[in-house]
């Protein structure tokens, strides 16, 4: 007895219900990349709000002796600090403070943190010296940023961070020691005062902003 090998056909109903699906699944998918990409022109158009300091029409320069405005980093969760690199009481501290919250942050997030260090002596600290002193210190990856600007505008800087320095002689300075945690439109969005004191919540506040630009 031979065997009958059945064959079956698809209704032209049930092919016509097919396309209708599959039409209906790559309009949906359409719709919803259309969304995507509005949200994120949206994103980039997003105005500047007045407490942002890429308000600041200052100019800066960095360690490899790039020019550039605080809104350069625009999109960008900023770690900063105030020092000088000749100090030898806060700073070095204040720069094992940066190191450790580095260490700490979640390898998925660091893209999105930049780490800044903004010299409160440009007459010493040029961008040669900046380089070295990050070599020196082990913050040679993109992540870190040295900057120095003119006197005024460190001036100007440092009155937005509530930092307070002065020069008590030819070669030191007094001054505040803050690390300030800025969100990627540039509003303050945290402060830790003092050294070697507990970095938990700084960390926390950089990883909650780092993660709503993903």
């Amino acid at each position: 007895m031979k065997s009958k090998i059945l064959n079956f056909k698809i209704p032209r109903k049930l092919n016509q219900v097919g396309q209708i699906v599959f039409t209906s699944c790559m309009v949906l998918l359409l719709a919803l990349q259309g969304c995507i990409n509005k949200s994120k022109a949206e994103t980039k158009d997003k105005p500047i709000s007045e407490l942002s300091i890429y308000n600041l029409p200052s100019e800066w320069t960095n360690q490899n002796g790039e020019n550039l405005e605080m809104k350069d980093m625009n999109g960008k969760v900023l770690v900063m600090v105030m020092i000088y690199t000749s100090c030898k009481a806060a700073c070095p501290r204040l720069v094992a403070d940066m190191r450790n919250i580095e260490q700490r942050l979640p390898e998925n997030i660091k893209d999105n943190v930049k780490l800044v260090l903004v010299s409160i002596d440009p007459a010493v600290d040029t961008p040669e010296r900046l380089k070295s002193f990050a070599k020196e210190n082990k913050m040679e990856g993109n992540q870190w940023v040295f900057l120095r600007s003119t006197e005024e505008n460190t001036r100007e800087f440092a009155a937005v961070l509530a930092v307070n320095y002065k020069k008590i002689s030819p070669l030191d300075f007094s001054h505040s020691n803050i690390i300030s945690v800025f969100n990627a439109d540039g509003e303050l969005a945290y402060q830790q005062e003092g050294l070697g004191v507990n970095s938990d919540q700084t960390i926390e506040k950089i990883k909650e902003e780092a993660q709503k630009i993903n």
